[in-house]
């Protein structure tokens, strides 16, 4: 099933459908709740299957050219260590492809998501690791930095 990340367009769509497939559920999709109960598995089976995911709860794969950051040996959010390799593998596991140079290919290849790749992430937020990604997201704790973290854009500049 990983061969379907070679189609990052197609998931492009998938996600986008999901999104809108899912919407209307919104007020039924909270943390804990029986929702999570049935999404947890299906997310582990499905994006497991797809993704080999990792289940952070803070899924960024449409930000990462359908590749999941948190297959990186080091766990690296936001970009390749500097330690690829010249033929495009991982200086930890030289028998690995770098997943930032996976993500790099496969994000020209998504006109919708792709430029999310040059955002820069805040780290994930270990404290939801194992929860549902759909409903973090949907219910906005996906999205709160984890404690003590502070924004590039929050940092107040005094000339």
């Amino acid at each position: 099933m990983r061969w379907l990340q070679n189609y990052p367009h197609f998931l492009e769509l998938a996600y986008d459908f999901t999104i809108q497939a899912l919407r209307p559920f919104r007020r039924w999709l909270k943390p804990g709740g029986w929702a999570e109960r049935v999404f947890v598995p299906a997310e582990h089976t499905g994006k497991g299957l797809i993704f080999n995911c990792q289940m952070c709860g803070q899924c960024v794969l449409h930000s990462t050219g359908m590749t999941c950051p948190m297959n990186c040996p080091k766990n690296l959010r936001n970009g390749p260590c500097g330690g690829v390799r010249q033929n495009g593998h991982c200086e930890v596991k030289p028998e690995m492809r770098c997943v930032w140079a996976q993500a790099w290919e496969r994000s020209r290849h998504m006109p919708t998501y792709g430029h999310e790749l040059f955002n820069v992430l805040p780290p994930v937020n270990r404290s939801l690791q194992g929860t549902s990604a759909w409903i973090n997201d949907f219910t906005g704790a996906a999205q709160q930095n984890p404690a003590g973290w502070v924004a590039a854009s929050d940092i107040q500049v005094v000339p």
